[in-house]
């Protein structure tokens, strides 16, 4: 059960993120076996007065059409599996929203199965 943050300059439109969220969920089900309906996509808009990113840390080019995404899953991924995650969603964005390759900051942060309650005060997992 991913759950992803997405983080971006405000001022795109509802097609656009859209398309954008459809796109993460379409790789994560191709690459790190996410069953249907496990789709967990938060979009976080913020004005440019509040949204500061490195132009050209490692020598990649960043513009306020950066877009960062955090991912929140069980530490059960091969390092494989997140390479591949990495180059669909990178893919799939520059295809569908001609996103350049080089403004997609992609995180995944690997908690345990017990870290997770999706209601009743329950952790289903374990």
């Amino acid at each position: 059960m991913p759950f992803i943050r997405v983080s971006m300059v405000e001022g795109k439109s509802k097609k656009y993120k859209e398309k954008l969220a459809e796109g993460i969920y379409q790789s994560l089900r191709e690459t790190f076996d996410v069953p249907k309906k496990d789709k967990f996509i938060v979009i976080h808009e913020h004005s440019k007065d509040n949204f500061f990113y490195g132009e050209n840390y490692l020598d990649l080019k960043k513009t306020d059409d950066l877009v960062i995404l955090q991912v929140f899953a069980n530490n059960t991924r091969t390092i494989e599996m997140k390479q591949s995650l990495y180059q669909s969603i990178t893919k799939k964005l520059g295809l569908q929203l001609a996103l350049d390759k080089e403004n997609l900051l992609i995180g995944i942060v690997e908690v345990g199965k017990e870290n997770w309650s999706f209601g009743n005060g329950v952790a289903q997992y374990i």
